[in-house]
């Protein structure tokens, strides 16, 4: 398979890594749109939200429970922001489900702002 996060999760790209346990691993994005910006993905390639169904939906709430983990380790226990993508035209790049934790920033809410 050609997807860039799966090549990160096996260590065949670098990337830093920030949390990793059975199910879920976590890295920092590349190309930072606040000062803590974490991509928390499942180990197991879904291409996106469009694809989270019975037989997987279960990695999502690990997900979620490791962003606590990680906002709380990165000091942001209670002041954080989750995102996912779902499709190009919803601005998702690589096609691997994952979702952005942005911390450290007063956020507001624009389309246009990235964040």
């Amino acid at each position: 398979m050609d997807c860039l996060f799966c090549k990160i999760i096996a260590g065949e790209i670098p990337g830093t890594k920030v949390y990793e346990d059975e199910d879920v691993y976590a890295f920092r994005d590349i190309n930072p749109i606040a000062p803590v910006h974490v991509l928390i993905v499942p180990k197991k390639h879904i291409s996106g939200a469009s694809e989270i169904n019975s037989d997987n939906s279960a990695v999502v709430a690990k997900i979620f429970e490791a962003a606590a983990k990680i906002a709380r380790a990165e000091g942001y226990p209670d002041s954080f922001r989750i995102v996912t993508n779902c499709g190009e035209d919803a601005g998702q790049t690589v096609h691997h489900l994952h979702f952005h934790l942005l911390a450290g920033v007063k956020m507001g809410w624009s389309a246009n702002t990235g964040i």
